[in-house]
């Protein structure tokens, strides 16, 4: 019970802005006043412009209206400083999926035993080939048929059903559609991707013959952001396994679902635990 209380009174301050002296102390010292306990805090600089990015965990033992403390940390700090203050509450998730189960399964296990800290709301997909999975975990699932629908008319019915579930992450897990500027820009920096390459090699579709017919070394996968430009969106997380001449595409593709699991259940962690920030095209990853 003691735990669960200071779990709730746990918040997680993010901040962008110029970077210039004494930003550390300014921010440190402000908690210190209000009587936080920083339990955690990270900070780095951006080189080449000089973008100060940090990220303070803290608990407080009276209440404090986050958006006070928000106003008063605008006051002591560069005119262009962004804030983000949020609870340690669980994010509320919906995952897309087609056909694929690798990616879905390894979600839904972790989430059950409790690796992901989020509110599972449920599933959405364009086949009813996973509703038996996603049913023996006692989630609703919404089956979406895409034939025989433009990718707009589609698109509204899956808008739909999101709005009434109104989660904070969308996650294609395996989603083997590509979605409409319109779509992505409803849920902008919201929509979590896996693609079965290691960007920027093979974009777009079939990356494994891609892969084999040009004979690497190497297989990848990549967790990124979903943008209006395919496959370009800021990347999370990566990871690659070595394969040789051996390897037929079939065996790149189970080699590289291996990866494609793991890399994208790190990503999403990273998402609900408030680590990343994202800047232009890039991400700031505080692990």
């Amino acid at each position: 019970m003691e735990t669960d209380q200071i779990r709730k009174k746990t918040r997680i301050l993010l901040i962008r802005c110029s970077d210039e002296p004494g930003l550390i102390h300014r921010i440190t010292g402000f908690l210190a006043k209000i009587g936080a306990n920083i339990i955690g805090n990270q900070e780095f600089v951006e080189p080449l412009q000089k973008v100060f990015f940090m990220r303070t965990e803290y608990s407080i033992q009276k209440e404090e209206k986050d958006e006070v403390i928000l106003s008063e940390l605008l006051q002591i700090l560069p005119k262009d400083a962004e804030l983000k203050l949020s609870a340690s509450a669980a994010a509320r998730v919906v995952l897309l999926a087609t056909k694929e189960a690798h990616c879905l399964g390894d979600i839904l296990l972790r989430w059950r035993y409790g690796e992901l800290p989020m509110e599972l709301l449920g599933v959405i997909s364009n086949h009813e080939t996973l509703g038996d999975l996603v049913r023996d975990f006692k989630l609703p699932f919404t089956f979406v048929p895409s034939e025989g629908m433009s990718r707009e008319e589609h698109e509204k019915k899956v808008q739909e059903r999101l709005e009434e579930m109104q989660p904070d992450w969308i996650v294609l897990a395996k989603y083997m559609r590509i979605l409409t500027p319109e779509f992505v820009n409803g849920w902008q920096n919201r929509i979590l991707n896996i693609h079965h390459s290691f960007l920027p090699a093979f974009v777009g579709a079939k990356p494994y013959e891609q892969a084999y017919k040009r004979g690497v070394k190497i297989i990848g996968g990549t967790a990124h952001i979903v943008t209006e430009n395919l496959d370009e969106g800021p990347i999370l997380v990566q990871d690659v396994c070595h394969v040789d001449h051996g390897y037929s595409p079939e065996r790149l593709v189970l080699y590289g679902r291996d990866l494609e699991k793991v890399v994208l259940a790190k990503a999403l962690r990273l998402l609900l635990e408030d680590r990343v920030m994202i800047f232009q095209n890039r991400t700031i990853i505080f692990e």
